[in-house]
């Protein structure tokens, strides 16, 4: 096993993401008012047996949400999402790596919809109940929030690789953009009012009606047959450890015994997981859980989609975890061995579950979808 630990600077995404978190608030804009007169609280939906919903940062002057959600802050998210006018080029949005009937994630493992057409290193994760998210954002957790997460995709060369004062005067440019800042935030569009609205629109992409809600709910009592309710059964014995809750993520980091061998470090330590943002040596390998819901339709699937299927995941739980020194300690189940016991019965209940979260109201959902068609 190769797990070379160097303390080294990073470039990139995250130094990128460091260095532009203060853009949140140290803004010449920032004693202008957060929202204009016109301005209608946005009616968030808090899901019946879901935790309480992560509300943004707290203002230290109000003692309020710093990013408090709204009906004009959201539509203009959505627009914002949607609209290729926020890369270099013109050509890629939000939207090319995140399409609303895959869960919000696209489909291919490394995408190349970037403006450099270059395979990215990792794959784009699904965006489903987000405002539940308290551990970080991406892969490694690498951004602390979504507003600043935004500015990792915006600017990364790869990726949008715009120019932020560039896309403000784009904004400022475009009589439709200016009106709805002003509406929204009751001010032009800036960087991190774009970040704001983006936020928003990405915190109200709740997942919660899936055939396992309306059981769960007692709505629809016969929703779930009976191979699914054994799935269930079994995903909250043998997965549930890290598939938790209503939520089915625990939003935490788990090395998840897929590799033995993490690098030396090059391409800004991408392999190693968390612990490129903490050097704690029990994150080494260690990803974000990601949620079960939608889970099956959106294949491929790990931080780097090496699996083209969920069987291909059910394998690798059952029979290739690497055995290392910082493979979850949960992962052993086998007798004090490493590997999750499963008969080829239980895949196929466990299979059957699976398909119970997913959701055709949010895939469909048009709230969600592209308003400029």
């Amino acid at each position: 096993m190769s797990i070379k630990l160097r303390n080294k600077h990073f470039t990139g995404v995250f130094v990128l993401l460091v260095g532009l978190v203060g853009v949140l608030s140290c803004s010449k804009d920032d004693d202008l008012p957060i929202t204009g007169e016109e301005e209608t609280p946005f009616a968030f939906r808090q899901p019946a047996f879901f935790p309480k919903a992560v509300e943004s940062a707290i203002d230290p002057k109000t003692g309020l949400p710093s990013n408090p959600l709204t009906e004009t802050g959201v539509e203009l998210g959505r627009r914002l999402f949607y609209d290729p006018i926020l890369s270099v080029n013109k050509q890629v949005s939000c939207a090319s790596c995140h399409h609303q009937s895959k869960g919000f994630s696209d489909g291919v493992a490394f995408t190349t919809a970037g403006v450099s057409g270059k395979p990215l290193e990792r794959h784009s994760p699904t965006l489903i109940n987000l405002a539940w998210t308290d551990k970080g954002f991406f892969w490694d957790g690498g951004s602390t929030n979504l507003e600043s997460q935004a500015f990792g995709p915006l600017t990364h060369a790869d990726e949008m690789g715009m120019y932020l004062p560039v896309l403000v005067e784009r904004l400022r440019a475009d009589a439709t953009y200016v009106e709805l800042f002003q509406k929204a935030f009751g001010e032009l569009p800036s960087e991190h009012r774009t970040a704001m609205a983006l936020s928003q629109f990405q915190r109200m992409l709740i997942s919660a009606d899936a055939p396992y809600d309306f059981y769960r709910r007692e709505e629809q009592p016969d929703a779930l047959s009976a191979e699914q309710l054994r799935g269930l059964n079994l995903v909250r014995q043998k997965c549930g450890s890290c598939h938790a809750g209503e939520l089915f993520t625990d939003n935490e980091f788990h090395n998840n015994g897929i590799d033995d061998d993490f690098g030396d470090g090059s391409h800004e330590g991408i392999y190693w997981g968390r612990y490129r943002i903490t050097y704690n040596p029990l994150d080494l390998g260690a990803f974000k859980t990601p949620t079960l819901r939608n889970v099956m339709v959106s294949a491929p699937y790990m931080h780097d989609g090496r699996f083209k299927t969920i069987d291909e995941v059910l394998n690798h739980y059952r029979f290739d975890i690497k055995d290392t020194p910082v493979t979850a300690s949960v992962l052993y189940q086998n007798k004090d061995q490493v590997g999750i016991p499963m008969t080829d019965k239980e895949v196929e209940d466990i299979k059957s579950f699976l398909n119970a979260l997913t959701d055709e109201t949010f895939l469909k959902n048009r709230e969600f979808s592209n308003p400029f068609k």
